[in-house]
């Protein structure tokens, strides 16, 4: 059980980067973005791009430390997070801005978000095909802890990363004068306008915000086990669970709700088998839509 918590952590911490941009957008915007998923194995895949070409540089075909990958996968999550942010800006304004001037705008848009989906899923299979993709292929170093704990020594990694992103983009709302416009934006779009704030150049920037986070998600996910161009369908409902978990729009509850369900996920394969997961994040989503439908942290 004790192994169960650790590897849950790993896998709330990776939950918790994803849901953290979804649930920017979502507040902003009123927009279920039903290709938030899809974003995220795009990311993972322009890492795997970048790093294959940086491995033909000799010194950067070096192991990176103890960690099982080398640097040019390191050097990869720049190009991949720099892109992910373009295309995701990009998209917003052609696909979803259009539409936010009309009053059924969060349905058009939900609907919009599914062919963005299938479109970025359609070009990663015409790019890299359906085979599942490595980083890191073989085996990985391990570390024996106490209580016979048995940890990667990539899962130190992804949790370094994981929590350090968060705490920037926690701290970048909290305390930069952009942050402190995207939130108000999230609270009032309204009273935002009125008090002068240019909405349209805030929503890009959360936009670009949620770009980067999922695709540092994705990038880590493909590390902790492999690519395939449904990865980020299948890591949707976790996410949607984890930001309705925590409450629309709250940070804190897509940090907190992450990290739960990643615990019960894999917890839950102590009695269930792994490929019931996804199945405890459904269950734990329509719950909380039962009970409290605000979530933990959200407002009425």
């Amino acid at each position: 059980m004790p192994e169960l918590i650790v590897y849950g952590i790993v896998l709330g911490s990776i939950i918790a980067l994803g849901s953290i941009g979804l649930t920017l957008i979502w507040g902003i915007t009123d927009l279920f973005n039903i290709a938030h998923g899809d974003q995220m194995t795009a990311g993972a895949y322009l890492a795997l791009l970048f790093a294959t070409l940086f491995s033909r540089i000799n010194f950067l075909n070096t192991r990176a430390g103890p960690f099982s990958f080398n640097w040019s996968l390191v050097l990869a999550f720049i190009p991949a997070i720099l892109i992910s942010m373009a295309l995701a800006i990009v998209v917003d304004r052609w696909v979803y801005a259009p539409m936010r001037k009309g009053k059924a705008h969060s349905i058009a848009g939900f609907i919009a978000s599914i062919g963005v989906a299938w479109c970025l899923r359609g070009l990663i299979y015409i790019v890299w095909g359906a085979d599942f993709k490595f980083y890191t292929p073989g085996l990985r170093q391990m570390l024996f802890l106490p209580m016979g704990i048995k940890l990667r020594v990539d899962e130190i990694f992804i949790m370094l990363i994981s929590w350090s992103a968060v705490a920037a983009v926690y701290l970048f709302l909290l305390k930069a004068k952009m942050g402190k416009a995207l939130r108000a934006l999230a609270d009032n779009p309204d009273l935002a306008r009125i008090a002068g704030i240019n909405t349209e150049m805030m929503i890009a920037w959360a936009w670009g915000i949620a770009g980067l986070l999922i695709t540092i998600a994705g990038i880590l996910y493909g590390i902790e086990t492999q690519l395939r161009p449904e990865m980020g369908w299948i890591f949707l409902l976790p996410l949607f669970a984890a930001v309705i978990l925590g409450g629309q729009g709250s940070i804190t509850g897509a940090l907190a709700g992450g990290l739960i369900l990643g615990l019960a996920q894999q917890i839950s394969t102590a009695w269930l088998r792994p490929t019931y997961k996804p199945a405890i994040a459904f269950i734990i989503m329509i719950l909380v839509l039962i009970f409290r439908p605000k979530g933990i942290f959200g407002r009425r």
